[in-house]
C-alpha cells in the first residue's frame, strides 16, 4: 500500500492496490465530472445535433427528389400555340383526340383558357387582362404506368393534326433533377462526415487532456502490473457516458427540431405559401426510418466516442512499456 496524505495520492494508492490484486471495483481513474468533461458533453450535443440535421435534411430532400420525379415520370404536357388563321380552341380539341388514341395513356385533360391564364398569375400578378397575349393552352397527358408509352409515335400523331402543338415529356428535367438531388446527398454526406471528424478529434483532444491530468496514476498502475485493458476501459466508460448524455441531448434536439418544423408545416399547409412551399420542398415530415437514423446516431457517437478513447489510451500504455 502506497501512503500518501494528500488524496491524489489516496486515489493513487486505491488503484494501484486494486490493479496489483486484480479486484474489479468500481473505483473511477477519471473524475466522473469535471469542467472539461462538462465542456466535451457540449461539443458532442453541437457535433451530434448538427449530424442529426444534415443526415435528416438529406432524407427530406432525397424524399421530395423521389416524389418529383414520380409526378413527373408520370405526366407529360402538350402545348398548343395560338397561330393567326387557326381557331385555339379547335385545335386544343384537336389535339386532346389524338393523344387519347396513342397507346400508354391514361387520361388526357385539357386546361381552360381562364385556368392558363391562372397559371401565369405567380410571375404576372392577379387582375390583368390576358386576352391580348398569345397565352398557349396546356394539356395535361397521364400515362399508364402499366403500358409502355412511345413518345416519338404521340408526337407524330399530335403534330399531324396540330402543326402548331409541342410535346415535353421532361426528360431534361427528370435529369436535372436527378443531378441536382445527388449532388446535395453528396454535399449533405461530406458536412456529415466533417461533423463526425471534428466530433472525433475533439475526443481525441480531451482524452489525452485526462490522460495527462492522471499521467502519475496511469504510470503507477502499469508499473505494479495492471493490465492495459484494465486502465484503457476505465476510460473507455468515462467517455462512452460522456458521448452518451451528448448524443442524446443533441439528437433529442434534432428530433425535436423535425417534430416542431413538421407540425408548423402542418399548421401552414391550408394557407397559399404554405401549399407552394410544401409544393416545392415536401412537408418537412420525417418518416420512421429518419427518426430511427437520428437516433442511431445518437447511439454511434457515444460508441465511436469510447472507441476513440481507447485507442488513444492503448498507443500511449504501448509507448510506456
Amino acid at each position: 500500500m502506497i501512503y500518501v496524505q494528500s488524496e491524489e495520492g489516496h486515489r493513487l494508492g486505491r488503484f494501484a492496490d486494486d490493479a496489483a490484486a486484480g479486484m474489479r471495483k468500481d473505483v473511477p481513474l477519471v473524475p466522473a465530472t469535471s469542467i472539461a468533461g462538462r465542456a466535451l458533453v457540449t461539443v458532442v450535443a453541437i457535433m451530434t445535433f448538427l449530424a442529426g440535421l444534415t443526415a435528416g435534411a438529406a432524407m427530406l430532400i432525397a424524399h421530395s427528389a423521389d416524389d418529383w420525379r414520380g409526378q413527373v415520370a408520370r405526366e407529360m404536357t402538350i402545348q398548343v400555340r395560338p397561330v393567326d388563321g387557326r381557331d385555339l380552341d379547335a385545335d386544343t380539341t384537336a389535339a386532346v383526340a389524338a393523344a387519347r388514341t396513342a397507346a400508354g395513356i391514361a387520361d388526357v385533360y385539357a386546361y381552360s383558357k381562364a385556368q392558363s391564364e391562372a397559371l401565369l398569375a405567380p410571375w404576372l400578378g392577379t387582375g390583368l387582362d390576358l386576352s391580348e397575349l398569345p397565352v398557349p393552352r396546356l394539356i395535361v397527358v397521364k400515362l399508364d404506368p402499366k403500358a409502355t408509352l412511345d413518345v416519338e409515335a404521340l408526337r407524330k400523331a399530335v403534330m399531324d393534326k396540330v402543326p402548331n402543338a409541342t410535346i415535353d415529356d421532361h426528360r431534361l428535367w427528370l435529369q436535372r433533377l436527378s443531378v441536382m438531388a445527388g449532388t446535395v446527398v453528396v454535399i449533405a454526406f461530406v458536412i456529415f462526415a466533417l461533423v463526425m471528424l471534428a466530433m472525433v478529434l475533439a475526443v481525441g483532444f480531451a482524452t489525452r487532456g485526462a490522460m495527462a491530468g492522471n499521467r502519475e496514476i496511469i504510470e503507477v498502475l502499469h508499473l505494479v502490473g495492471a493490465a492495459d485493458g484494465y486502465i484503457s476501459r476505465q476510460f473507455q466508460r468515462h467517455f462512452f457516458r460522456l458521448g452518451l448524455r451528448g448524443g442524446l441531448i443533441g439528437g433529442g434536439a434534432a428530433l425535436l427540431v423535425f417534430l416542431l418544423s413538421s407540425s408548423i408545416s402542418a399548421l401552414m399547409r391550408a394557407t397559399a405559401g404554405g401549399d407552394q412551399i410544401e409544393a416545392m420542398f415536401g412537408s418537412f415530415s420525417l418518416s420512421l426510418k429518419g427518426y430511427a437514423l437520428i437516433a442511431l446516431i445518437a447511439g454511434a457517437v457515444a460508441v465511436i466516442t469510447g472507441f476513440v478513447s481507447r485507442i488513444i489510451v492503448f498507443r500511449h500504455l504501448r509507448r510506456l512499456t
